[in-house]
């Protein structure tokens, strides 16, 4: 597992974060054909094909980043121990399919996040 660390930018800056590039979900037959992939495969110009795969590398980069951090807020909210229903961190760990150490890592920089801003947004 590698560690837990913020979106570029993410809190530091105090800037809103900027959007990455809108992902479209593919419609289910797209899906279902293993060539299709946003798209992609029906890109002739290789200048415009490096640039839409770049933009949904980054896209993906971006909305992975994000994903993390709203997991690590969820588990620092669920290791609160003012919580009545805490949940020790092995639970948390099992629960997101994390090792133990993972998870405690997780739960105190989801506890910098929240000491950082009200919100993850």
């Amino acid at each position: 597992m590698c560690e837990p660390k913020p979106a570029p930018g993410a809190r530091d800056s105090g800037q809103r974060r900027l959007k990455p590039a809108q992902l479209l979900f593919e419609p289910p037959e797209a899906v279902a054909d293993p060539e299709h992939f946003f798209d992609l495969e029906s890109i002739e110009d290789p200048r415009e094909l490096l640039a839409r795969s770049t933009e949904l590398a980054l896209a993906f980069r971006a909305a992975a980043d994000r994903a993390t951090e709203f997991q690590a807020v969820a588990a620092a909210q669920l290791a609160d121990p003012g919580r009545f229903d805490r949940l020790p961190t092995a639970v948390i760990a099992e629960r997101a399919e994390w090792s133990e150490d993972y998870a405690k890592k997780m739960v105190e920089f989801g506890r910098g996040l929240l000491r950082g801003s009200s919100t993850v947004d």
